[in-house]
Protein backbone atom coordinates (compact mmCIF):
# COMPACT_ATOMS: atom_id res chain seq x y z
CA UNK A 1 0.00 0.00 0.00
CA UNK A 2 1.12 3.29 -0.78
CA UNK A 3 -0.30 6.49 0.40
CA UNK A 4 0.42 10.00 -1.37
CA UNK A 5 -0.58 13.54 -0.78
CA UNK A 6 -1.93 14.65 -4.40
CA UNK A 7 -1.72 18.56 -4.74
CA UNK A 8 -0.74 21.09 -7.51
CA UNK A 9 -1.52 24.60 -8.60
CA UNK A 10 -0.11 26.39 -5.26
CA UNK A 11 0.89 29.17 -7.43
CA UNK A 12 3.63 30.60 -4.93
CA UNK A 13 4.32 34.47 -5.69
CA UNK A 14 0.95 35.41 -6.13
CA UNK A 15 0.36 39.12 -5.45
CA UNK A 16 -3.74 38.38 -6.16
CA UNK A 17 -5.36 42.10 -6.12
CA UNK A 18 -1.54 43.56 -5.80
CA UNK A 19 -1.82 42.78 -2.26
CA UNK A 20 1.24 41.69 -0.18
CA UNK A 21 -0.97 39.61 2.29
CA UNK A 22 -2.51 37.76 -0.54
CA UNK A 23 1.08 37.15 -1.47
CA UNK A 24 1.37 35.12 1.50
CA UNK A 25 -1.88 33.04 1.54
CA UNK A 26 -0.52 31.21 -1.11
CA UNK A 27 2.60 30.01 0.61
CA UNK A 28 0.80 29.00 3.82
CA UNK A 29 -1.63 27.25 1.79
CA UNK A 30 1.30 24.87 0.36
CA UNK A 31 3.17 24.98 4.25
CA UNK A 32 -1.01 23.75 5.11
CA UNK A 33 -0.72 20.67 2.91
CA UNK A 34 2.92 19.90 3.97
CA UNK A 35 1.90 20.11 7.51
CA UNK A 36 -0.67 17.54 6.57
CA UNK A 37 1.44 15.25 5.13
CA UNK A 38 4.31 15.49 8.06
CA UNK A 39 1.15 14.99 10.87
CA UNK A 40 -0.72 11.66 9.04
CA UNK A 41 2.62 10.69 7.70
CA UNK A 42 2.16 9.72 4.17
CA UNK A 43 4.35 8.12 1.89
CA UNK A 44 5.17 11.19 -0.52
CA UNK A 45 3.29 14.80 -1.45
CA UNK A 46 3.28 14.53 -5.13
CA UNK A 47 2.85 18.10 -7.19
CA UNK A 48 1.14 18.32 -10.15
CA UNK A 49 2.58 21.33 -11.23
CA UNK A 50 2.81 25.05 -11.24
CA UNK A 51 4.05 25.37 -7.48
CA UNK A 52 5.05 28.83 -8.82
CA UNK A 53 2.79 31.45 -10.25
CA UNK A 54 5.57 32.75 -12.15
CA UNK A 55 8.64 32.15 -13.80
CA UNK A 56 11.01 34.13 -12.04
CA UNK A 57 10.08 34.24 -8.50
CA UNK A 58 11.08 36.29 -6.13
CA UNK A 59 13.92 35.90 -3.32
CA UNK A 60 11.45 35.68 -0.61
CA UNK A 61 9.38 33.53 -2.30
CA UNK A 62 11.90 30.74 -2.97
CA UNK A 63 13.06 31.02 0.64
CA UNK A 64 9.74 30.40 1.40
CA UNK A 65 9.34 27.70 -0.30
CA UNK A 66 12.79 25.77 0.70
CA UNK A 67 11.75 26.17 4.27
CA UNK A 68 8.57 24.42 4.13
CA UNK A 69 10.41 21.79 1.81
CA UNK A 70 13.22 21.39 4.68
CA UNK A 71 10.43 20.68 6.77
CA UNK A 72 8.92 18.00 4.43
CA UNK A 73 12.51 16.80 4.06
CA UNK A 74 13.21 16.71 7.84
CA UNK A 75 10.57 14.21 8.30
CA UNK A 76 11.54 11.88 5.57
CA UNK A 77 8.72 12.56 3.24
CA UNK A 78 9.67 12.64 -0.51
CA UNK A 79 8.46 15.59 -2.22
CA UNK A 80 7.92 14.19 -6.14
CA UNK A 81 6.88 16.83 -9.02
CA UNK A 82 6.85 18.41 -12.58
CA UNK A 83 6.91 21.52 -14.15
CA UNK A 84 3.96 23.69 -14.96
CA UNK A 85 3.54 25.89 -17.39
CA UNK A 86 3.37 28.97 -14.91
CA UNK A 87 7.11 28.49 -13.65
CA UNK A 88 8.56 26.56 -16.95
CA UNK A 89 11.69 28.21 -18.58
CA UNK A 90 13.33 27.51 -21.52
CA UNK A 91 16.45 26.69 -19.62
CA UNK A 92 16.58 25.12 -16.27
CA UNK A 93 13.87 24.58 -14.34
CA UNK A 94 13.19 25.79 -11.28
CA UNK A 95 12.50 21.82 -9.68
CA UNK A 96 16.16 20.92 -10.35
CA UNK A 97 17.25 23.35 -7.98
CA UNK A 98 15.59 21.86 -5.64
CA UNK A 99 16.55 18.72 -6.57
CA UNK A 100 20.28 19.33 -6.25
CA UNK A 101 19.47 20.69 -2.87
CA UNK A 102 18.08 17.06 -1.98
CA UNK A 103 14.72 18.67 -0.95
CA UNK A 104 12.67 17.47 -4.02
CA UNK A 105 12.44 14.74 -7.15
CA UNK A 106 11.44 15.93 -10.45
CA UNK A 107 9.74 13.21 -12.02
CA UNK A 108 10.14 11.88 -16.04
CA UNK A 109 10.03 9.04 -18.22
CA UNK A 110 12.14 6.85 -15.13
CA UNK A 111 9.99 5.03 -12.07
CA UNK A 112 10.88 6.75 -8.72
CA UNK A 113 9.17 4.08 -6.70
CA UNK A 114 7.55 4.94 -3.60
CA UNK A 115 6.25 2.05 -1.36
CA UNK A 116 4.25 -0.48 -3.94
CA UNK A 117 4.61 2.30 -6.37
CA UNK A 118 5.94 3.24 -9.44
CA UNK A 119 5.69 7.38 -10.56
CA UNK A 120 6.57 9.04 -13.51
CA UNK A 121 6.15 12.42 -14.89
CA UNK A 122 5.02 14.51 -18.04
CA UNK A 123 5.74 18.49 -17.80
CA UNK A 124 3.64 20.67 -19.11
CA UNK A 125 4.32 20.44 -23.31
CA UNK A 126 2.82 23.37 -25.25
CA UNK A 127 -0.08 22.17 -27.67
CA UNK A 128 2.13 23.20 -30.96
CA UNK A 129 4.91 20.42 -29.69
CA UNK A 130 2.06 17.09 -28.38
CA UNK A 131 2.21 15.61 -31.55
CA UNK A 132 6.32 14.78 -31.33
CA UNK A 133 5.63 13.15 -27.71
CA UNK A 134 5.71 9.17 -27.80
CA UNK A 135 4.47 8.75 -24.30
CA UNK A 136 7.73 6.21 -23.67
CA UNK A 137 8.40 5.23 -20.10
CA UNK A 138 10.73 3.19 -18.77
CA UNK A 139 9.52 -0.53 -17.78
CA UNK A 140 9.12 -1.21 -13.16
CA UNK A 141 8.43 -3.96 -11.52
CA UNK A 142 6.18 -1.98 -8.69
CA UNK A 143 2.47 -3.14 -7.92
CA UNK A 144 1.45 0.16 -9.01
CA UNK A 145 2.04 3.28 -11.34
CA UNK A 146 0.91 6.61 -11.64
CA UNK A 147 1.78 9.22 -13.87
CA UNK A 148 1.94 13.14 -12.86
CA UNK A 149 1.60 15.56 -15.62
CA UNK A 150 0.39 19.34 -15.87
CA UNK A 151 -2.12 20.37 -18.61
CA UNK A 152 -5.99 20.06 -19.67
CA UNK A 153 -6.70 17.00 -19.99
CA UNK A 154 -10.45 15.51 -21.53
CA UNK A 155 -13.21 14.93 -19.81
CA UNK A 156 -12.50 17.91 -17.95
CA UNK A 157 -13.42 21.60 -18.55
CA UNK A 158 -11.40 23.76 -21.22
CA UNK A 159 -9.74 20.68 -22.39
CA UNK A 160 -6.81 20.61 -24.95
CA UNK A 161 -5.35 16.86 -24.02
CA UNK A 162 -6.42 13.50 -25.30
CA UNK A 163 -6.47 11.33 -21.95
CA UNK A 164 -7.26 8.30 -24.22
CA UNK A 165 -4.47 8.89 -25.83
CA UNK A 166 -1.55 9.15 -23.70
CA UNK A 167 -3.04 6.01 -21.82
CA UNK A 168 -3.24 3.92 -25.12
CA UNK A 169 0.25 5.18 -27.14
CA UNK A 170 1.97 4.79 -23.29
CA UNK A 171 3.94 1.48 -22.69
CA UNK A 172 3.00 1.37 -18.86
CA UNK A 173 -0.23 0.57 -17.89
CA UNK A 174 -1.37 3.57 -15.39
CA UNK A 175 -3.19 2.59 -12.48
CA UNK A 176 -3.87 6.80 -12.24
CA UNK A 177 -3.44 10.06 -13.81
CA UNK A 178 -2.72 12.83 -10.90
CA UNK A 179 -2.82 15.74 -12.63
CA UNK A 180 -2.72 19.33 -12.40
CA UNK A 181 -3.28 22.56 -14.52
CA UNK A 182 -7.41 22.70 -13.77
CA UNK A 183 -8.12 24.28 -10.86
CA UNK A 184 -11.38 22.56 -10.44
CA UNK A 185 -11.18 19.34 -8.56
CA UNK A 186 -12.68 16.44 -10.09
CA UNK A 187 -11.81 12.52 -11.00
CA UNK A 188 -13.19 10.76 -13.79
CA UNK A 189 -12.57 7.23 -15.52
CA UNK A 190 -10.92 7.05 -18.85
CA UNK A 191 -9.79 3.93 -20.11
CA UNK A 192 -10.09 1.87 -17.22
CA UNK A 193 -7.89 4.69 -15.51
CA UNK A 194 -8.77 6.73 -12.57
CA UNK A 195 -7.64 10.75 -13.42
CA UNK A 196 -8.27 13.00 -10.79
CA UNK A 197 -7.33 17.21 -10.43
CA UNK A 198 -7.29 18.41 -6.97
CA UNK A 199 -8.16 21.44 -7.52
CA UNK A 200 -5.83 24.86 -6.46
CA UNK A 201 -4.49 25.24 -2.95
CA UNK A 202 -6.09 28.98 -2.73
CA UNK A 203 -8.07 30.89 -4.76
CA UNK A 204 -6.36 32.11 -8.07
CA UNK A 205 -9.52 33.75 -9.37
CA UNK A 206 -13.21 35.08 -7.57
CA UNK A 207 -14.81 32.22 -9.96
CA UNK A 208 -13.05 29.68 -7.56
CA UNK A 209 -16.09 29.63 -5.22
CA UNK A 210 -15.47 26.10 -3.84
CA UNK A 211 -13.59 25.47 -0.99
CA UNK A 212 -9.65 24.45 -1.21
CA UNK A 213 -8.08 21.38 -0.68
CA UNK A 214 -5.88 18.65 -2.32
CA UNK A 215 -6.15 14.85 -2.87
CA UNK A 216 -5.22 11.81 -0.35
CA UNK A 217 -4.32 9.07 -3.08
CA UNK A 218 -4.22 5.38 -1.88
CA UNK A 219 -2.71 2.68 -4.11
CA UNK A 220 -3.84 -0.63 -2.66
CA UNK A 221 -6.78 -2.97 -3.90
CA UNK A 222 -8.09 -4.10 -0.88
CA UNK A 223 -8.72 -0.76 0.44
CA UNK A 224 -10.19 0.90 -2.52
CA UNK A 225 -12.35 -2.28 -2.74
CA UNK A 226 -14.13 -4.01 -6.19
CA UNK A 227 -12.21 -3.91 -9.00
CA UNK A 228 -10.18 -0.56 -8.44
CA UNK A 229 -6.95 -0.55 -7.45
CA UNK A 230 -7.05 3.14 -6.40
CA UNK A 231 -9.07 4.78 -3.70
CA UNK A 232 -9.04 8.84 -4.13
CA UNK A 233 -10.23 10.95 -1.34
CA UNK A 234 -10.56 14.86 -0.88
CA UNK A 235 -9.49 16.65 1.94
CA UNK A 236 -10.50 20.36 2.72
CA UNK A 237 -7.98 23.20 3.49
CA UNK A 238 -8.48 26.26 5.60
CA UNK A 239 -7.53 29.20 3.54
CA UNK A 240 -8.71 32.95 3.13
CA UNK A 241 -12.58 33.30 3.70
CA UNK A 242 -14.23 34.69 0.16
CA UNK A 243 -17.30 36.33 0.13
CA UNK A 244 -19.95 36.76 -2.65
CA UNK A 245 -22.33 39.06 -2.18
CA UNK A 246 -25.30 39.69 -5.15
CA UNK A 247 -27.24 42.78 -5.46
CA UNK A 248 -30.44 43.40 -7.05
CA UNK A 249 -31.33 46.52 -7.28
CA UNK A 250 -34.87 47.53 -7.82
CA UNK A 251 -36.35 50.95 -8.70
CA UNK A 252 -35.23 53.46 -6.72
CA UNK A 253 -32.67 51.44 -4.23
CA UNK A 254 -29.19 52.50 -4.23
CA UNK A 255 -26.00 52.32 -2.74
CA UNK A 256 -27.70 52.26 1.02
CA UNK A 257 -29.35 49.21 -0.06
CA UNK A 258 -26.49 47.50 -1.52
CA UNK A 259 -24.72 48.84 2.38
CA UNK A 260 -27.53 46.77 4.02
CA UNK A 261 -26.91 43.76 1.63
CA UNK A 262 -22.87 43.63 2.27
CA UNK A 263 -23.43 44.34 6.26
CA UNK A 264 -25.17 40.87 6.14
CA UNK A 265 -22.05 39.41 5.74
CA UNK A 266 -19.21 38.72 8.22
CA UNK A 267 -16.18 40.20 6.21
CA UNK A 268 -13.35 40.07 9.15
CA UNK A 269 -10.08 39.71 6.85
CA UNK A 270 -12.34 38.39 4.20
CA UNK A 271 -12.07 39.03 0.02
CA UNK A 272 -15.23 40.30 -0.27
CA UNK A 273 -16.81 40.12 -3.91
CA UNK A 274 -19.77 42.40 -4.89
CA UNK A 275 -22.15 42.09 -8.08
CA UNK A 276 -24.84 44.27 -8.60
CA UNK A 277 -27.74 43.97 -10.93
CA UNK A 278 -31.42 45.05 -11.44
CA UNK A 279 -32.78 48.88 -12.13
CA UNK A 280 -31.90 51.16 -9.15
CA UNK A 281 -30.18 54.37 -8.89
CA UNK A 282 -26.08 54.34 -9.80
CA UNK A 283 -23.96 53.42 -7.40
CA UNK A 284 -20.37 53.98 -7.16
CA UNK A 285 -18.28 51.01 -6.59
CA UNK A 286 -15.22 53.06 -5.11
CA UNK A 287 -17.73 53.98 -2.14
CA UNK A 288 -19.06 50.35 -1.43
CA UNK A 289 -15.38 49.07 -1.53
CA UNK A 290 -14.19 51.84 1.35
CA UNK A 291 -17.59 50.49 3.31
CA UNK A 292 -17.25 47.02 3.17
CA UNK A 293 -12.93 47.96 4.04
CA UNK A 294 -14.15 49.89 6.97
CA UNK A 295 -16.42 46.61 8.35
CA UNK A 296 -13.04 44.67 8.30
CA UNK A 297 -12.52 43.08 4.79
CA UNK A 298 -9.10 42.62 3.43
CA UNK A 299 -10.21 43.48 0.12
CA UNK A 300 -13.07 44.32 -1.56
CA UNK A 301 -14.35 44.68 -5.34
CA UNK A 302 -17.30 45.98 -6.33
CA UNK A 303 -18.82 45.50 -9.95
CA UNK A 304 -21.89 47.45 -11.02
CA UNK A 305 -23.30 44.64 -14.05
CA UNK A 306 -25.77 46.88 -14.98
CA UNK A 307 -26.41 49.09 -18.38
CA UNK A 308 -25.79 52.16 -18.31
CA UNK A 309 -27.96 54.69 -20.24
CA UNK A 310 -26.01 57.86 -21.49
CA UNK A 311 -28.03 61.20 -20.85
CA UNK A 312 -29.72 62.74 -23.80
CA UNK A 313 -30.09 61.25 -27.33
CA UNK A 314 -27.02 59.26 -28.95
CA UNK A 315 -27.52 59.25 -32.54
CA UNK A 316 -24.39 56.47 -33.37
CA UNK A 317 -24.69 54.61 -36.99
CA UNK A 318 -22.15 52.12 -37.98
CA UNK A 319 -21.34 48.55 -39.06
CA UNK A 320 -20.95 45.58 -36.75
CA UNK A 321 -17.97 46.80 -34.88
CA UNK A 322 -16.08 43.76 -35.40
CA UNK A 323 -15.96 43.81 -38.90
CA UNK A 324 -15.02 47.59 -38.24
CA UNK A 325 -12.41 46.19 -36.05
CA UNK A 326 -10.84 43.09 -37.89
CA UNK A 327 -11.02 45.57 -41.22
CA UNK A 328 -8.64 47.56 -39.59
CA UNK A 329 -6.20 44.41 -38.16
CA UNK A 330 -6.03 43.52 -41.89
CA UNK A 331 -4.90 47.51 -42.92
CA UNK A 332 -2.20 46.90 -40.27
CA UNK A 333 -0.21 44.29 -41.91
CA UNK A 334 0.01 42.50 -38.05
CA UNK A 335 2.21 39.21 -38.07
CA UNK A 336 0.53 36.07 -37.03
CA UNK A 337 2.04 36.49 -33.48
CA UNK A 338 0.71 40.11 -32.88
CA UNK A 339 -2.61 38.82 -33.84
CA UNK A 340 -2.61 36.40 -31.52
CA UNK A 341 -2.06 39.30 -29.02
CA UNK A 342 -4.55 41.00 -30.45
CA UNK A 343 -7.25 38.22 -29.99
CA UNK A 344 -6.34 38.09 -26.57
CA UNK A 345 -6.71 41.06 -25.48
CA UNK A 346 -10.11 41.42 -27.25
CA UNK A 347 -11.98 38.88 -27.66
CA UNK A 348 -14.14 37.33 -24.89
CA UNK A 349 -13.32 33.80 -23.98
CA UNK A 350 -10.36 35.15 -22.55
CA UNK A 351 -11.03 36.83 -19.12
CA UNK A 352 -9.46 39.66 -18.15
CA UNK A 353 -7.65 38.29 -15.03
CA UNK A 354 -6.01 36.06 -17.59
CA UNK A 355 -5.08 38.53 -20.49
CA UNK A 356 -1.32 38.59 -18.93
CA UNK A 357 -0.34 34.92 -18.94
CA UNK A 358 -2.39 34.11 -22.21
CA UNK A 359 -0.39 36.79 -23.82
CA UNK A 360 2.60 35.63 -22.43
CA UNK A 361 2.26 31.97 -23.00
CA UNK A 362 0.96 32.58 -26.52
CA UNK A 363 4.39 34.49 -27.58
CA UNK A 364 5.95 31.72 -25.59
CA UNK A 365 4.55 28.84 -27.50
CA UNK A 366 5.66 30.80 -31.10
CA UNK A 367 9.03 31.18 -29.26
CA UNK A 368 9.61 27.58 -28.69
CA UNK A 369 8.49 26.12 -32.19
CA UNK A 370 11.64 25.66 -33.67
CA UNK A 371 13.80 28.41 -35.37
CA UNK A 372 11.24 29.68 -37.95
CA UNK A 373 9.92 33.11 -36.40
CA UNK A 374 7.64 33.76 -39.62
CA UNK A 375 4.93 34.35 -37.01
CA UNK A 376 6.70 37.71 -35.97
CA UNK A 377 6.84 39.08 -39.68
CA UNK A 378 4.66 41.52 -40.77
CA UNK A 379 2.13 40.11 -43.24
CA UNK A 380 0.70 42.36 -46.24
CA UNK A 381 -2.74 39.98 -46.63
CA UNK A 382 -4.97 38.99 -43.78
CA UNK A 383 -3.51 36.71 -41.32
CA UNK A 384 -3.81 33.14 -40.62
CA UNK A 385 -7.12 32.44 -38.29
CA UNK A 386 -5.99 32.61 -34.88
CA UNK A 387 -5.38 29.22 -32.73
CA UNK A 388 -6.79 29.81 -29.07
CA UNK A 389 -6.70 27.60 -26.04
CA UNK A 390 -10.36 27.07 -24.62
CA UNK A 391 -8.32 27.24 -21.45
CA UNK A 392 -7.86 30.66 -21.70
CA UNK A 393 -11.46 31.23 -20.41
CA UNK A 394 -11.22 28.97 -17.69
CA UNK A 395 -7.74 28.93 -15.61
CA UNK A 396 -7.47 29.03 -12.77
CA UNK A 397 -4.31 28.60 -12.06
CA UNK A 398 -3.93 30.23 -13.49
CA UNK A 399 -2.03 32.31 -10.81
CA UNK A 400 -6.01 32.65 -11.39
CA UNK A 401 -6.17 29.33 -13.31
CA UNK A 402 -4.69 33.38 -12.07
CA UNK A 403 -8.04 31.60 -12.29
CA UNK A 404 -9.47 28.59 -10.94
CA UNK A 405 -6.33 28.69 -15.03
CA UNK A 406 -4.87 30.80 -12.95
CA UNK A 407 -5.69 29.59 -14.71
CA UNK A 408 -5.88 28.10 -15.34
CA UNK A 409 -5.89 31.41 -14.75
CA UNK A 410 -7.49 30.52 -17.28
CA UNK A 411 -5.20 31.20 -13.42
CA UNK A 412 -6.69 29.67 -13.81
CA UNK A 413 -9.21 26.20 -12.90
CA UNK A 414 -12.53 29.44 -11.94
CA UNK A 415 -16.05 28.45 -9.84
CA UNK A 416 -13.64 26.64 -9.09
CA UNK A 417 -11.84 27.16 -12.46
CA UNK A 418 -8.25 26.65 -14.00
CA UNK A 419 -5.40 29.64 -14.13
CA UNK A 420 -3.91 28.26 -17.95
CA UNK A 421 -2.23 30.57 -16.58
CA UNK A 422 -2.55 29.91 -16.90
CA UNK A 423 -2.01 27.78 -19.48
CA UNK A 424 -3.83 28.80 -18.99
CA UNK A 425 -3.44 26.46 -18.53
CA UNK A 426 -4.02 28.84 -15.57
CA UNK A 427 -5.08 27.93 -16.02
CA UNK A 428 -6.88 26.50 -16.62
CA UNK A 429 -10.15 26.81 -14.63
CA UNK A 430 -8.07 28.81 -14.94
CA UNK A 431 -10.65 31.31 -14.48
CA UNK A 432 -12.12 34.76 -14.55
CA UNK A 433 -11.89 37.51 -12.25
CA UNK A 434 -12.27 41.07 -11.77
CA UNK A 435 -9.87 42.08 -9.76
CA UNK A 436 -6.34 42.57 -9.05
CA UNK A 437 -3.26 42.10 -10.48
CA UNK A 438 -4.46 40.31 -13.21
CA UNK A 439 -6.16 43.69 -14.53
CA UNK A 440 -3.09 44.27 -15.96
CA UNK A 441 -2.76 44.68 -19.65
CA UNK A 442 0.46 43.00 -21.35
CA UNK A 443 2.38 46.50 -21.98
CA UNK A 444 1.69 47.40 -18.70
CA UNK A 445 3.35 44.68 -17.41
CA UNK A 446 5.80 44.91 -19.92
CA UNK A 447 9.08 45.18 -17.83
CA UNK A 448 8.32 42.35 -15.40
CA UNK A 449 8.88 40.32 -18.41
CA UNK A 450 11.76 38.80 -19.99
CA UNK A 451 12.33 39.98 -23.96
CA UNK A 452 10.71 37.65 -25.78
CA UNK A 453 12.83 37.03 -28.01
CA UNK A 454 15.58 35.59 -25.50
CA UNK A 455 16.28 32.87 -22.95
CA UNK A 456 14.09 34.41 -19.49
CA UNK A 457 17.66 33.18 -17.55
CA UNK A 458 19.49 35.03 -20.33
CA UNK A 459 17.65 38.17 -19.68
CA UNK A 460 18.20 38.11 -15.90
CA UNK A 461 20.28 40.41 -14.06
CA UNK A 462 23.03 38.44 -12.33
CA UNK A 463 22.35 40.89 -9.41
CA UNK A 464 18.84 39.75 -8.07
CA UNK A 465 18.80 42.82 -5.93
CA UNK A 466 18.63 44.77 -9.03
CA UNK A 467 15.72 43.27 -10.48
CA UNK A 468 13.19 43.67 -7.38
CA UNK A 469 13.68 40.69 -5.55
CA UNK A 470 12.79 38.69 -8.82
CA UNK A 471 16.10 36.08 -9.84
CA UNK A 472 16.17 33.49 -12.83
CA UNK A 473 17.74 29.91 -12.58
CA UNK A 474 21.54 31.99 -13.83
CA UNK A 475 21.38 33.17 -10.45
CA UNK A 476 21.02 29.86 -8.53
CA UNK A 477 22.80 27.16 -11.65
Amino acid sequence: MTRVIHTGDTHIGYSQYHSPVRRQDFLDAFEAVVDDAVDDGVDAVVHAGDLFHDRRPELRDLMGTISVLRRLDDAGVPFLAVVGNHESTRGGQWLDLFERLGLATRLGDEPVVVGDTAFYGLDHVPVSRRDDLDYAFADHDAEYAALVAHGLFEPFGYADWDTETVLTESDIDFDAMLLGDNHKPDTAEVADTWVTYPGSTERASASEREGRGYNLVVFDADAAGGDDRVEIRRRALDTRPFVFVSVELREGEGESRVRERVREYDLAEAVVHVDITGEGDPVTPAAVEEFANDEGALIARVTDKREVDADGEVDVSFADPEDAVRDRLDEMALSTAARDVESAVREDTVPDANVRETVKRRVEERLDEGEDLGAFEPVETAAEPIETDDDDAGDDDSDEPEGETVDGGSDEPADETVDDGSDESDTGEPKPDDSDADQQKPDESATDEPDAESDPAEAADPDPASTDGQVSMEDYL
